[in-house]
């Protein structure tokens, strides 16, 4: 009898191991099996290593962006479009790996855990329409020129991405020889609106201005003497673009005044009060746009001294902005109330989280503020019909030519669109070279969403 018992708790033992393994892999199948149903090894998605088993692309208008034809992947007809999208619809060998076709593979495949791919029909019933606008993409890749960079647009009401334009890029349906040690082509396959990260230059002023706003009871009344220069306590110079005299707050950022923002960064905040604005908007987290993650915004002032946080007040230092992360932060002004959309690069997902950055007094603040900027600086007249709000940017570089940036939005009701510029080693001011180049863009955006 004893034998028997023995015999039978090794049974049951046994039984409870198998259907602890059973259930093991059956956990491993749902958590793995989408992964596994996408990889190269699979024909059924695959020719000679390009991804074939997909449905249509469009952009938001309907635009076909890429189809399966044959068993091949087909592109838009128009050369321009192709390259301007490149970086958002993706290749299909998966280089671009935050393209569309690659980020968002499983949903273009119809996989399902019940089904898993049969009845997949890519040409009717896995579709995907984006929310990038095509035309309005084309723009953006001409305005940019020769230039390595990004152009991005974000609808701060909607969180749509009308555009994501990236260089360099190229014609994927005529791929040239990329040489990976060919600096022109470096960061090819990098989509730099959400992956990239660049010195911010003055740009970074607005969170400067955040967090005087936050902390210095007076500072919209203090005025601001700028010889050129500005000496720092305990040693160390921070040049400045002009030489503007005395000046107040207001204009002070809407000249880009080195002098004052290096002071206000040495002297008026603090480490701690520039680090926890800054955090507060976004910087050192991550974003992301239907699961791409996006490269963070960086900033670290611990441990600094007076002249590390004087170059961070205008955006120098090792501080570092993602041009995505950027638009939401915009966003957030241009609402006035402190809080915007998630972005998203699906057509039919309204995000229905909100990034929440400030409060709303302080977001109607810097919305007048950057209002002025373009109001009594730059002038209207550099943006006809758009009522933009914005800041310029000149980002040192070690080494190398500087950045230039353009950053705003449209008050317009009928335009809720902010803008993000990056030319990257141009050498330029933003005034010069930026605010034109956004300019042609809001221009286009103008035309195609108003009457």
């Amino acid at each position: 009898m004893n034998r028997i018992f023995k015999r039978t708790k090794w049974l049951y033992i046994l039984g409870i191991a198998f259907l602890a393994t059973l259930l093991a892999v059956f956990i491993t199948f749902v958590i793995n099996a989408k992964t596994w149903v996408v990889q190269p090894y699979n024909n059924y998605l695959f020719n000679e290593g390009k991804m074939i088993g997909l449905g249509t692309i469009t952009d938001r208008n309907g635009d076909m962006l890429v189809q399966t034809k044959n068993g091949n992947r087909v592109y838009s007809d128009d050369v321009g479009v192709r390259k301007s999208t490149l970086h958002v619809v993706g290749d299909a060998e998966g280089f671009i790996s935050t393209g569309a076709q690659t980020a968002f593979r499983s949903r273009l495949t119809g996989y399902n855990l019940v089904n898993g791919l049969y009845g997949n029909d890519q040409n009717e019933n896995y579709n995907l329409q984006l929310t990038i606008d095509a035309q309005l993409s084309k723009t953006a890749l001409n305005a940019l020129g020769s230039y390595h960079g990004t152009i991005g647009v974000y609808n701060y009401q909607t969180g749509e991405i009308l555009c994501a334009v990236s260089t360099p890029t190229y014609d994927v349906e005529n791929k040239p020889k990329i040489d990976p040690d060919d600096s022109s082509w470096e960061g090819v396959y990098i989509n730099r609106f959400l992956s990239g990260s660049f010195t911010p230059g003055s740009t970074f002023k607005i969170i400067t201005s955040a967090s005087a706003l936050e902390n210095v009871d007076d500072i919209m009344r203090q005025s601001f003497n700028c010889p050129g220069h500005y000496d720092v306590p305990g040693g160390g110079r921070v040049k400045c673009a002009g030489t503007h005299g005395t000046v107040s707050f207001q204009r002070a950022l809407n000249q880009s005044c080195n002098s004052a923002f290096a002071r206000i960064a040495a002297t008026e905040i603090s480490a701690e009060e520039l680090q926890n604005t800054a955090e507060e908007f976004g910087f050192n987290k991550t974003i992301k746009v239907n699961g791409i993650p996006c490269e963070p915004s960086f900033i670290d002032l611990e441990g600094t001294y007076a002249i590390d946080r004087a170059w961070a007040g205008i955006g120098q230092y090792t501080t570092l902005v993602n041009p995505c992360h950027e638009c939401t932060v915009l966003g957030a002004i241009a609402n006035k109330n402190g809080r915007t959309p998630e972005p998203t690069l699906i057509k039919s997902i309204i995000p229905s989280n909100k990034l929440s950055y400030c409060s709303s007094e302080l977001a109607a603040k810097l919305d007048n503020l950057l209002r002025s900027n373009v109001e009594d600086y730059y002038g209207d007249g550099k943006f006809p019909n758009l009522q933009m709000c914005g800041k310029t940017g000149t980002a040192e570089v070690a080494d190398k030519k500087p950045h230039t940036w353009f950053v705003g939005y449209s008050q317009r009701e009928d335009l809720p669109l902010c803008i993000v510029v990056v030319l990257q080693n141009s050498g330029s001011f933003g005034v010069t070279l930026a605010v034109p180049t956004a300019n042609q863009v809001m221009q286009k955006a103008l035309q195609l969403y108003t009457n």
